[in-house]
């Protein structure tokens, strides 16, 4: 097996083959022939091994046996300990997925700190079926069939196309050391059930099983390639617009595909959302009806759905003195400019130019409030803000996400839409105080 992953390593890994790599073992079988062939193959590595607390004295054990391998094989070896039982329930997850957090943060950080290049795991072709399996039981699409990606990012899974029986065979015929996780053989974890009752059932009907999953995986991921290049244009057909803060879709091009329900679940299926019939009636809903996931909105506009982040309204509120010459506004894509002058230019909706001696300073800038009214410049009397929104037609992203200034407690300008004519500066006015928008490069 040696020659095989030596074999991998020339033709799909050679981009391992000088970068120091930061190697998960936990001492079980998988980890330790992965450690195994690296270190035969020359490949600069370092271990990282995590005490998850949750089997006792063996947790323990596991971790001084990973101490004394690395030292009597002269590698660099990081340890770590987690209460995982307590961070399962405040982080209100399986105590399976918040080891897998808390795993992946610490190789992360590790990472960050020692300039590893690549995190390698030793998944196999067996954990790969079993993924699979999981997806299944649980309903799944195109990417749960396709089951543990061999590379993520800078963590790579060299072993993926090599089955379990082949690991332990190698193990066995090199004499290598490993740990039993008695956990691994209870049955109340689904994994498990499926490892020890089902699959076998499917190697009893087939052989050569693993051989063909991995096969028809092969197969489905040419139908993913093919998929995401057609994806794009989709994409380009019906996103309207699309920056840091939100995507907008334009849904009478939605509903002109054959199936906008399918498209739907393309574009949005890396958003976390799970009701896609409730999506599809976006289509049709009244303007201002939204639908929420774990992190993201997805709200109805008029003609458009717009996506943005969950949590990308922040407040804001900042205090701006008569000697400031810049403002930078966070989770905003503009500066605000600030210049004493005495003459009037050239206003727009991104500069205007303001009588100093009617302005109370210090100015405020913060997200406008329920009730609050101005005198919009151009037209006679006043109108509430909320009007005002309501008539030019913005979305409820785009209340969320304006700034108004205030001398005092009255409104000066709806920022880069509209003063009040009561602050503007006239030829009579002494002092003038320019304000300008600097928008970002994205923006």
């Amino acid at each position: 097996m040696l020659k095989v992953f030596q074999h991998l390593l020339q033709n799909r890994f050679s981009f391992l083959k000088e970068a120091p790599l930061l190697l998960a073992v936990s001492g079980g079988l998988d980890s330790m022939v992965l450690t195994d062939l690296c270190v035969n193959s020359g490949l600069n590595i370092a271990l990282a091994h995590c005490n998850f607390k949750l089997r006792a004295d063996e947790s323990d054990a596991d971790e001084r046996f990973i101490k004394d391998f690395s030292k009597t094989h002269n590698l660099e070896v990081f340890t770590t300990h987690f209460d995982t039982e307590a961070f399962a329930q405040t982080s209100k997850q399986s105590i399976q997925m918040a080891a897998r957090q808390l795993r992946y943060e610490w190789f992360d950080s590790l990472q960050k700190q020692h300039e590893f290049e690549y995190v390698l795991t030793a998944h196999h072709a067996d954990d790969n079926l079993e993924t699979v399996l999981i997806n299944l039981s649980r309903g799944t699409g195109l990417e749960g069939l396709m089951g543990i990606p061999e590379i993520n990012g800078s963590v790579v899974r060299p072993l993926l196309e090599l089955s379990r029986d082949q690991i332990h065979d190698f193990a066995v015929q090199e004499k290598i050391s490993w740990r039993e996780d008695s956990s691994n053989k209870s049955t109340k974890y689904l994994r498990n059930n499926l490892r020890h009752t089902i699959i076998p059932l499917l190697k009893d009907l087939n052989p050569s099983f693993i051989e063909s999953f991995q096969t028809t995986q092969n197969h489905l991921k040419d139908t993913q390639s093919i998929l995401e290049d057609y994806m794009l244009e989709i994409e380009d057909k019906v996103i309207e617009s699309i920056d840091e803060n939100q995507i907008v879709y334009n849904i009478d091009q939605l509903q002109s595909l054959n199936n906008p329900k399918a498209y739907l679940y393309q574009l949005l299926k890396t958003y976390n959302f799970s009701d896609w019939s409730q999506i599809t009636a976006l289509l049709e809903a009244q303007s201002g009806k939204q639908i929420t996931s774990s992190t993201h909105r997805l709200l109805k506009n008029r003609s458009q759905l717009i996506l943005s982040k969950l949590n990308s309204f922040s407040e804001v509120s900042i205090l701006i003195e008569a000697t400031e010459t810049n403002i930078s506004i966070p989770d905003q894509p503009f500066d605000l400019k600030l210049e004493i002058t005495t003459s009037i230019g050239s206003s727009s909706k991104d500069v205007l130019y303001l009588d100093f001696e009617s302005l109370e300073f210090p100015l405020r800038l913060s997200h406008w409030k329920s009730g609050d009214y101005f005198y919009p410049s151009g037209m006679s009397g006043k109108k509430k803000l909320s009007k005002y929104f309501k008539d030019e037609k913005f979305s409820l992203i785009d209340k969320e996400n304006t700034l108004v200034m205030y001398s005092g407690d009255a409104v000066v300008w709806i920022v880069g839409r509209r003063a009040d004519q009561r602050f503007l500066a006239t030829e009579k006015s002494p002092k003038i105080l320019k304000l300008s928008i600097e928008r970002n490069a994205y923006s």
